[in-house]
């Protein structure tokens, strides 16, 4: 496999670090300039990342196509509402409470439904997700389908104080960074390495010994994690949650983002989410009908760019379907 040596790389650390320094000034050049409205477009956009990167080790990696992602988004809102009225303050515990509970059901589901495989396994978990939202829009005590507002702010601790959106922004900002940062390094593991064999020969991998139901579980608890994570940071940044954010057309759109940015290319789902809500707030603006040149483009991508977005900017794919894993360890 050949890199085009021109092409910028994340790997060099003046780029890595020139991007970086360029996120954390984000906020005081928003503010000296009367843009403070895109601080909190920035966080909800490195949200959003976070979740479709998850989405994309899952299928990328591990060649899971789950179509209930969202639902683990969902439940992380869900999880921190609900501490948060069992007397939590702490924004770090309420955060890792998120993500334990939307492990749990995770645990859950995966039991289940990884017992199967190919559209059986996509059906299965749609119909969870879609119970997920059901349940949700039972919950009188938060809201239904109305939704439910946080009366009160957590707490960041260190005298910081959450309401500034600019705090909020760059703790939202280091967290992503670290779970990009672990991802990426996730794939070069043994873990890594062996879900990638189990994506592309499953039958070969059991006979040398894998557990590849024990593994593929892991994926998919750990994935829906940091989903709940990704949930748990939009309700402290809008301070509501309802059951449309664990909608299957969520899980949907998020697979899109995937597609968009490259499947199984270490920077799909970041690239897919940023163009996704960077259009999407866009062409908000321009027209009531922003489906429809989403789509296009969506069409467009699937036609005359197959392996995303990404790709375009890194020139390091082989178009070896089987060797999709070398995305992740290239720029």
């Amino acid at each position: 496999m050949q890199t085009n040596v021109s092409s910028p790389s994340l790997k060099n650390p003046l780029v890595a670090g020139s991007l970086f320094l360029a996120l954390v000034s984000l906020p005081v050049i928003a503010t000296a300039f009367g843009l403070e409205y895109y601080i909190g477009f920035a966080m909800r956009m490195l949200i959003v990342m976070l979740i479709a990167s998850s989405l994309n080790f899952l299928m990328g990696c591990g060649g899971l196509v789950a179509l209930g992602h969202a639902s683990f988004v969902g439940m992380g809102a869900y999880a921190l509402v609900a501490l948060m009225e069992a007397g939590v303050e702490s924004t770090w515990l309420l955060w890792l409470g998120a993500m334990a509970v939307a492990a749990l059901a995770a645990l859950a589901v995966g039991a289940l439904s990884l017992r199967t495989s190919g559209v059986y396994f996509i059906m299965i978990t749609l119909a969870f997700a879609q119970m997920l939202y059901y349940l949700a829009v039972s919950l009188r005590v938060y809201g239904g389908d109305d939704g439910y507002n946080l009366t009160v702010s957590p707490s960041l601790g260190f005298g910081l104080d959450i309401d500034d959106d600019r705090i909020l922004y760059w703790v939202v900002l280091l967290t992503c960074t670290v779970v990009f940062a672990f991802l990426y390094q996730l794939v070069g593991t043994r873990f890594g390495q062996a879900m990638i064999g189990i994506r592309d020969n499953e039958g070969r991998m059991r006979a040398l010994g894998y557990p590849s139901y024990l593994l593929k579980l892991q994926a998919f608890v750990l994935t829906a994690a940091i989903a709940g994570l990704g949930g748990a940071m939009m309700v402290t940044q809008n301070g509501f949650i309802s059951p449309s954010s664990m909608h299957w057309s969520q899980s949907a759109i998020l697979i899109v983002m995937v597609v968009l940015g490259g499947l199984g290319h270490r920077w799909g789902g970041v690239a897919g989410a940023a163009v996704w809500v960077s259009l999407e707030e866009v062409l908000r603006q321009l027209t009531e009908f922003w489906h429809w040149p989403l789509g296009a483009l969506l069409i467009a991508i699937i036609l005359y760019a197959p392996d995303g977005l990404s790709p375009l900017f890194s020139r390091a794919t082989t178009g070896c379907k089987t060797n999709r894993f070398l995305r992740w360890r290239s720029a």
